[in-house]
């Protein structure tokens, strides 16, 4: 324990890994870095990236950073969009490939654990926004749980969330990473410090149109608040409930009953936003109670992870892996008909679905000697069509039903 205790470094600051560690490949697991030490001679292999997630659809995010990381190593690599909504099976049950690596072992092997946490964490909270989004339709819902993770992380946090279909992201490093201005309202502590109604006051009078939301909850109950609020200030765009559970009673019956004694009163113009403890099930009962905006944090933020695992699938052009996988690079493709997802092994280039429709490629290749290939998507071109998807689900939805 003596020397194991010497050997450490001291660190006095936050523990997270720099940018340099983690190129470096020191943010991975030590077994890696040791089968190499072992291995006689470096061989070309076909690396594959799949999912034993059992949801029915995942949002697919972290590929700009898994991209990064791998510059300028000498790879072929060819993966789905950022942004692509599939599940993680094809239509007769054959995993997706959502990445496919192509090179050298020892270029890929030391970056596994760095590459599956990249898009494992991003795409579990890009799934969990989608869900929200699907949720809150057509009423627009924010990303406010940052605070909930690591701050080192909160940019990645906001960017999956805006991704998933987040109208907006509380954090500001986040913003600015995603090229947006941070949304807030007011905290409770404004309310404690200034007086409830001072602060009211200096919301109403120095934000914007369609930004002015005052927060009604931190002494008072809910519709008295709300509506002396509503008297004080009429040309707000919003009041704000963020009730502690504790507090809570039938939340939607609260939401329900405030927007009748507001409509009843001429303030039919303020609209209603709730946040706290959120998750995709409450805000599909508070939207359909009245509530016209949505403020989400741990639930995204601190969303299940999406299992990702990497497999060799190839070795020096044969096709090999290990149990419960299945062996080859492979295509993924969906039908332009009937819409099936199809993987089918790449050298076949099956072109024609069994419907009659044509298979279109999902999988395409985006970087090769040590270059990406095709030109990135801004992170609100990526947004745009995933709710676009996002919408014609709900649509779809609504007509089976």
């Amino acid at each position: 324990m003596k020397r194991l205790i010497n050997t450490v470094k001291d660190h006095s600051g936050f523990y997270i890994a720099d940018e340099e560690e983690i190129r470096a490949g020191k943010a991975s697991d030590v077994y890696f870095s040791r089968s190499m030490k072992g291995l006689s001679h470096d061989q070309e292999v076909v690396a594959e990236i799949t999912s034993s997630s059992e949801e029915e659809w995942i949002t697919f995010s972290g590929l700009k950073e898994v991209l990064s990381l791998l510059k300028p190593r000498n790879l072929t690599i060819s993966a789905l969009e950022e942004g692509e909504i599939i599940g993680t099976r094809d239509s007769g049950g054959i995993p997706v490939p959502f990445i496919t690596i192509e090179g050298k072992y020892s270029e890929i092997g030391e970056m596994e654990t760095a590459i599956l946490g990249l898009i494992c964490q991003s795409s579990g909270i890009s799934t969990a926004s989608s869900r929200v989004y699907m949720a809150s339709y057509p009423a627009p819902f924010y990303s406010f749980g940052i605070r909930r993770m690591h701050p080192a992380i909160s940019p990645m946090i906001d960017r999956a969330a805006y991704i998933g279909g987040a109208y907006g992201v509380s954090g500001i490093l986040g913003a600015e990473r995603i090229s947006m201005d941070p949304v807030g309202t007011m905290p409770h502590s404004m309310a404690l410090l200034m007086g409830e109604e001072a602060a009211w006051k200096y919301i109403a009078e120095n934000f914007p149109k369609g930004k002015r939301t005052i927060l009604i909850d931190t002494f008072s109950d809910e519709k008295e608040s709300a509506l002396r609020a509503a008297r004080m200030f009429p040309g707000i765009d919003y009041i704000r409930l963020d009730t502690p559970r504790s507090r809570r009673g039938n939340f939607p019956n609260i939401v329900r009953e405030i927007r009748w004694e507001l409509n009843l009163r001429g303030f039919s113009n303020i609209k209603i936003m709730v946040s706290g403890g959120l998750d995709y099930e409450s805000v599909s009962k508070l939207r359909e109670a009245g509530a016209e905006s949505f403020g989400v944090g741990t639930y995204i933020s601190s969303a299940k992870s999406i299992d990702f695992s990497m497999d060799i699938v190839s070795i020096n052009g044969t096709a090999i892996t290990k149990k419960g996988k299945y062996s080859g690079k492979k295509d993924v493709s969906r039908c332009n008909k009937c819409h099936k997802v199809k993987v089918k092994p790449s050298e076949l280039h099956i072109e024609k679905c069994e419907c009659g429709g044509k298979l279109e490629l999902l999988n395409r290749k985006v970087y090769e000697s040590g270059k990406e290939v095709i030109n990135p998507k801004s992170d609100s071109d990526i947004r745009a069509k995933v709710t676009e998807r996002l919408n014609s689900m709900i649509i779809a939805g609504k007509l089976k039903n």
